[in-house]
């Protein structure tokens, strides 16, 4: 049986690859309000998860409350089809030099964040990246320690740019040992912390309308409005170069990075 690996969740069941909880905290148990202004916004209100942050949707996307409510007017969108798709908030203020800090957290981690931050600055876009060890940081990667639940695991999320113009602060990274494993490998920590990142200078899953394109299994759409996932123009029509795309949903459990799209998708946001 195929092991479906998510950016935000890993499958260790190998009886079953629906995806489940990642926390005790039931999409139910979400108000209706929240749960209203999470779907205004572009987003399934299914397996919707209180953090300290605020509201995990879609496996690994953190909604702060600020967002949530935010009324941005952007109205582009598109769906059904596998274009590259951005949010309504942007990293402003070009050209910028966006710092991260990654904090009490093993080697692997240090190397993946480096190896993130190359592949970005090799694009050559006017919004570049620098690790660095003291002093504040614009972007923080932080551990945590999350043991599988319901057979999967959550291996990293974050969240996008604030209304401000600036990029979301935070990624969280899972240190259990059910994640990366005990020696975890540099490149499939790297490609996660790209993926993040990706969600923290503004790009939504290129395949958010149909999870089953990188996921496997049935169609499940991630929901669209009228602000939630807008086209990159330029990007595909098609679902030709879905599979190599850094912001699918799920991961191939190693090493990607940017397909030809891709960057065509991050030049007309950041060039």
């Amino acid at each position: 049986m195929k092991k479906v690996i998510l950016y935000s969740m890993i499958a260790f069941s190998f009886m079953s690859c629906k995806k489940s909880s990642t926390s005790d905290l039931q999409a139910d148990e979400i108000s209706a309000d929240t749960k209203a202004k999470i779907s205004a916004l572009g987003f399934g209100t299914s397996n919707i998860h209180k953090t300290d942050d605020g509201y995990l949707v879609e496996g690994d996307i953190e909604l702060t409350d600020e967002l949530l409510n935010s009324t941005p007017d952007q109205m582009l969108l598109r769906v059904g089809e596998n274009e590259q798709y951005r949010t309504t908030n942007l990293v402003k203020n070009l050209p910028r030099v966006i710092k991260v800090k990654v904090v009490n957290l093993g080697s692997a981690f240090v190397s993946g964040a480096d190896l993130a931050i190359s592949r970005y600055n090799a694009l050559g876009l006017k919004l570049t990246f620098q690790r660095i060890t003291s002093g504040t940081a614009n972007i923080t990667i932080k551990g945590f320690n999350q043991g599988p639940s319901g057979g999967y695991i959550t291996l990293g999320s974050s969240g996008f740019p604030t209304s401000t113009g600036n990029p979301y602060s935070t990624i969280k990274m899972n240190t259990n040992q059910y994640a990366y494993g005990s020696n975890p490998d540099v490149n499939y920590v790297g490609s996660v912390i790209q993926h993040e990142i990706g969600h923290c200078i503004g790009m939504r899953h290129t395949d958010y309308y149909n999870r089953a394109i990188s996921c496997g299994g049935s169609v499940s759409n991630e929901g669209a409005s009228n602000i939630g996932a807008i086209l990159i123009p330029g990007t595909p029509s098609t679902a030709t170069n879905a599979a190599g795309s850094w912001m699918l949903a799920c991961s191939n459990g190693g090493n990607r990075t940017f397909n030809a799209d891709d960057i065509i998708g991050l030049n007309y946001l950041y060039q």
